[in-house]
């Protein structure tokens, strides 16, 4: 044997006998349980999956789409300078939080909105519209500023390439899914002239791609939560949201198989240029000298490769520059060469955006439209929900056996015993209790969206009712747009570029809601791989804030039978508007009554 291969092969023996003095330390029967449930989430996709011959597998996405995501996870957990990279990361964003909540405090009031020292004259409690969507607003345009100096294209292009050049994705589904990490349905734009052309893999793997992520903006709500409880918990939903694009990856490419030759296989699409002229369309007896020194400065400032770009920006060039213009064909009717430049307009009136600032104002004002369309979808979603759990409690006081048997059956109970055996998979406790307690928590989020469930976690968490490994998996498993109101929104969105292809993303909206969801808890599995009780370095030091007034209402319904526990002296924010987490039972998957109730265990059976 060669010296060089002996040497290898004892420092390959020496590494082996190192690890197997720490595995048993550091490996436990449920980091085991995350790590084969990665793979138990791949094997049901294929079960339900378009094709299911071995030969349209994709097996080279599914092995490196997991390494990818058990590297970052490695990254996150493991690797020292990594993880206090991102804890300084967090505190960074969190600066960000408290300059959202500055501005937001000048508008309401500090009565509204506190300082982080002192407390209120007035203590109105958390109320949710005055303090988690001012945050959305100022994310939106910090987003928008970012984009304009080119801050979030460097990002995006950097992962594209990672996912393109490992995953052999094509171009334009990579890219769309780098920028799916800040953004939700833009990211289609991103590849809007490809969209037309592109294979049902290709679509599935964009849509599974805004359902299995969270815009950055909405991460500011989650945070409000959970902060107290987990104080790490901005920089994990980053980490999230990076880890699940490899995921939803593997997931929708194996709900329905690549079966065609992609437009983009070829290599990633470049971003269209635009034109950098400062030029519009005006009335020409109101052109000044001024605008016309400003065009001049703009061409003899931009190199020939940016521009001219397209005929127009050519003949405005050559015409200040004193070149003949260029020859002109028949069908041109007007002088007026900015007549098809495409313009943006806020309120029917033509704008210019020439300005980071410009643009940061105008993501803000894009972000209280989004606000304005959260509160409007959970009082929406949250009403019927209550509306569906009053017609289950009216059962409840039916004459026995019908009473009985709906004082178990409710729409939370119904998605818990869904979601059991995926939560299970995750590997989140062996404790039926918490385990029973995580699958109702991520099953509301179909229906709930992700705000409520979040607050239900940190409230479970503040109690006492799930340990810190639960919490860090459930919270992985929320962090992802995969719920029905969001079905509409992407479809309906991604319809209206594509008009031509309503068919096909009709059919492939569902399917990419599921592969979003099963995504969602493969990044969940990936954290319980490499969480190790102990580390709490992971989830941060909690700081138990000031107590809070105004507490979760619960409809008076029959309590189920449950275990004594008291209640810890944390608080965490809460609205009056969303339900909380339903209360859990000791055995069966029969235990809420009232899934609007905050789950506090009662000493003893009886009405609430």
């Amino acid at each position: 044997m060669h010296p060089r291969s002996r040497l290898s092969l004892t420092a390959k023996l020496l590494l082996v006998v190192h690890l197997s003095h720490r595995v048993p330390r550091l490996m436990s029967i449920l980091n085991l349980i995350s790590f084969l449930g990665i793979f138990g989430l791949c094997f049901i996709a294929w079960l339900f999956s378009e094709n299911r011959r071995l030969r349209y597998f994709p097996w080279r996405v599914m092995v490196t789409g997991i390494l990818l995501q058990l590297a970052l996870g490695a990254a996150v957990f493991l690797f020292p300078p990594t993880r206090d990279a991102l804890k300084a990361f967090s505190d960074l964003l969190n600066v960000v939080f408290d300059a959202a909540d500055a501005g937001a405090r000048f508008v309401f009031g500090r009565n509204i909105v506190p300082l982080p020292d002192k407390p209120p004259d007035v203590n109105l409690g958390y109320i949710f519209a005055f303090r988690a969507l001012p945050t959305v607003i100022f994310f939106s345009g910090l987003m928008a500023l970012l984009y304009n100096i080119g801050v979030i294209q460097v990002i995006t292009n950097v992962f594209a390439k990672i996912f393109y050049s490992t995953m052999r994705l094509s171009g334009a589904e990579a890219l769309s899914g780098a920028a799916n990490i800040f953004v939700g349905i833009e990211a289609a734009i991103v590849v809007k002239p490809f969209l037309p052309k592109m294979t049902r893999s290709e679509l599935c793997a964009i849509l599974t791609c805004c359902f299995g992520t969270a815009a950055s903006s909405s991460l500011a709500i989650y945070v409000s939560f959970l902060k107290p409880v987990f104080p790490n918990i901005l920089g994990h939903l980053v980490s999230a949201s990076i880890m699940a694009i490899p995921a939803c990856f593997v997931l929708s490419k194996i709900l329905v198989p690549e079966t065609e030759v992609p437009l983009t296989l070829g290599g990633i699409p470049k971003e269209p240029k635009t034109s950098r002229l400062r030029f519009r369309k005006a009335d020409p007896s109101r052109e000044s000298p001024t605008s016309k020194r400003q065009l001049l400065e703009d061409a003899n400032r931009t190199s020939v490769a940016e521009v001219p770009i397209t005929a127009e920006d050519e003949e405005i060039a050559r015409l200040l520059r004193g070149e003949q213009p260029l020859r002109r064909t028949a069908g041109d009717e007007s002088d007026n060469f900015s007549e098809n430049i495409p313009q943006e307009t806020v309120g029917g009136e033509p704008i210019e955006r020439v300005s980071p600032l410009d643009a940061a104002i105008i993501g803000a004002l894009d972000g209280v439209k989004m606000a304005v369309s959260i509160a409007a979808v959970l009082i929406l979603i949250l009403g019927l929900v209550y509306l569906f759990n009053q017609i289950f409690l009216w059962l409840a006081t039916l004459p026995s056996p019908i009473g009985d048997v709906f004082k178990i059956v409710t729409l939370a109970n119904i998605l818990g015993v869904l979601f059991l055996p995926f939560t299970f998979l995750t590997g989140v406790s062996l404790d039926w209790n918490e385990l029973w307690l995580s699958s109702v928590i991520i099953g509301r989020r179909l229906l709930e969206t992700a705000i409520p469930p979040y607050q239900a976690l940190a409230v479970a968490s503040a109690d006492g009712s799930l340990s810190d490994r639960a919490v860090l998996i459930v919270s992985y498993a929320l962090s992802g747009f995969a719920h029905l109101a969001s079905v509409g929104i992407f479809v309906g969105g991604t319809i209206a570029l594509i008009p031509s292809r309503r068919k096909d993303i009709s059919e492939l909206g569902w399917k990419a809601l599921f592969a979003g969801t099963l995504a969602t808890l493969m990044i969940a599995a990936v954290s319980g791989v490499y969480y190790m009780p102990g580390n709490a370095s992971i989830l941060g030091e909690k700081q138990a804030p000031a107590p809070v007034v105004s507490p979760t209402p619960a409809a008076p319904s029959p309590a189920p039978p449950a275990p004594a526990a008291t209640q810890a002296p944390l608080a965490v924010p809460q609205s009056p508007a969303p339900p909380a987490a339903p209360a859990i039972a000791p055995a069966a998957p029969a235990a809420i009554s009232n899934p609007q109730q905050v789950p506090q265990p009662a000493p003893n059976p009886s009405p609430n």
